[in-house]
């Protein structure tokens, strides 16, 4: 096949084709944050002058990934990191052929803001391009240089990467054929996050038509005050200032994200309580944006109640057994007695006993499995429920709600199941430590990427809209939505 070329303002790029999609890989929406650009803004493309070949991923973000016992979440996240400086760069995936005005999709990946990449295998945007999507997907700083509060240094940089992208997108993708009028981000985990920030920024407006948060919430942010508690830490762990000069003394290599590894374990002392004694992340990652600056003045559901994002129609959602991802593989849910549950929760969450009790401890459920629910609800599930009800534009829900039938059936709709099957790319996910195990049906992958593909071309979806009297979820896999109860976690959240 003949590779693909296209011209841009900043150079021509050249892509791959097989007849059916064509991909253009690691094409530069910003210029490398390396040097005097490391702890800056996004800044402009710099201009090449022939064609630049985009057929191969690149570098990516400085990240530590490391194995997950019993289940391969590599084809989540990706292999690792890709040394170089060059990765604010992104994957586009269209329709081969001539076109005009197709949908676009971006997605933004996951990972706990400190890991993660625009390749990791799972998310390949060729199933939305043979349907007549355009699928655009983003690289973003993370950790310290994305997610650090550092004094002197702007906040929020990995924000400010992705609504950098999104302005590439708004400037250039009529160049492979789509519509810019008709732009849907879409994410997971921390990318879901990352969306929910980016709808109540009010330096977003424009720059996308519809979302789709995907185990995601505006319930994971930090006052900057708050946050720097962890860049104080960090700083007592490289043994450097805790200014921009000291940790740009630090390269990004291992040094640097060992401490990003040490900062987040469990065991590491931090408090990161807020001033009504919650952590927000409930310890899963300790890197997550800020509010208080100029891409979140405030919190995301303050903006919200405000009419931040009201022209922004959303498609949120949950799985149903999210925390199952982190305590099902560890061991932690059948090992926790009822101290151990207590002890775990009180760390992120005032009345942690009455938590407990609220999920069924005492009552004959075992500690592990009342303190599996509770967080299922604390963590995912009642906080984008609150996000839906304040949204004050057009709002659907989902629940992702199929079991995989790994670790003996108890992996169930774990964090990260609902994937593959958006993405249609089930077979990355399958086999004897596959996320979805050894026979996962594709009829539901099927329907559910389709949904996906309808939303994004149009908007439309065939349940309800969610409000919060009749509170309608839809059960994808049940194939049927319920007015759902208000959650035991809600008198202990905002």
């Amino acid at each position: 096949m003949e590779n693909p070329i296209i011209t841009l303002p900043d150079g021509a790029v050249r892509g791959a084709s097989d007849g059916v999609v064509e991909r253009f890989i690691g094409i530069p929406y910003a210029a490398p944050p390396a040097g005097e650009r490391r702890f800056a803004a996004p800044q402009p493309v710099e201009p090449w002058q022939d064609e630049r070949d985009c057929t191969a991923a690149g570098p990516n973000a400085p990240q530590l990934v490391r194995d997950f016992p019993g289940l391969d979440v590599k084809v989540l996240i990706g292999r690792g990191w890709v040394e170089g400086d060059d990765y604010l760069t992104l994957n586009i995936w269209r329709p081969a052929g001539t076109f005009q005005n197709l949908p676009v999709m971006v997605f933004i990946h996951g990972g706990g803001f400190i890991v993660g990449s625009k390749d990791a295998p799972i998310q390949d945007g060729r199933a939305f391009a043979r349907d007549g999507v355009i699928l655009v997907a983003i690289n973003y700083r993370m950790g310290i240089d994305g997610f650090l509060p550092i004094p002197g240094v702007p906040t929020n940089l990995g924000l400010r990467d992705q609504i950098a992208a999104l302005h590439w997108v708004q400037a250039n993708i009529a160049a492979f054929g789509g519509d810019a009028g008709n732009v849907t981000v879409f994410g997971e985990s921390a990318g879901a996050m990352s969306i929910a920030s980016l709808i109540a920024s009010p330096l977003t407006k424009g720059l996308f038509r519809r979302a789709i948060i995907e185990s995601g919430h505006g319930g994971m942010t930090r006052d900057i005050a708050v946050a720097r508690r962890l860049v104080d830490k960090l700083a007592q762990l490289l043994g450097v200032s805790a200014d921009k000069a000291g940790f740009a003394s630090v390269p990004p290599g291992e040094r640097m994200l060992e401490a990003v590894a040490k900062a987040n374990l469990p065991t590491t002392r931090l408090n990161l309580r807020d001033a009504e004694g919650r952590e927000p992340v409930f310890g899963i990652s300790r890197f997550i944006p800020v509010h208080g600056d100029d891409v979140l003045p405030v919190k995301p559901l303050e903006a919200l109640k405000n009419g931040a994002g009201a022209e922004v129609d959303v498609l949120i959602g949950t799985n149903a057994e999210e925390m199952n991802l982190y305590l099902i593989p560890t061991g932690v849910r059948d090992k926790a007695g009822k101290i151990l549950a207590w002890f775990a929760l009180s760390r992120s969450i005032p009345r942690a006993w009455a938590i407990l009790k609220a999920y069924g401890i005492g009552t004959g459920k075992k500690p592990g499995q009342a303190l599996t629910d509770a967080l299922n609800d604390l963590v995912f599930r009642w906080p984008a429920r609150r996000f839906a009800e304040e949204h004050r534009g057009r709002t659907h829900f989902y629940e992702f709600d199929w079991r995989s039938p790994m670790f003996g059936g108890d992996l169930g709709a774990a964090h990260g199941m609902e994937l593959p099957f958006v993405f249609d790319t089930l077979s990355i996910a399958t086999g004897e430590e596959g996320l979805c195990g050894v026979n996962p049906p594709q009829e539901l992958a099927t329907h559910i990427h389709a949904l996906w593909v309808g939303y994004a071309k149009d908007g439309t979806l065939p349940w309800p809209e969610f409000d919060r009297d009749t509170r309608q979820v839809h059960r994808l896999a049940a194939a049927e939505t319920i007015g759902e109860p208000v959650m035991p976690a809600a008198p202990f959240l905002p």
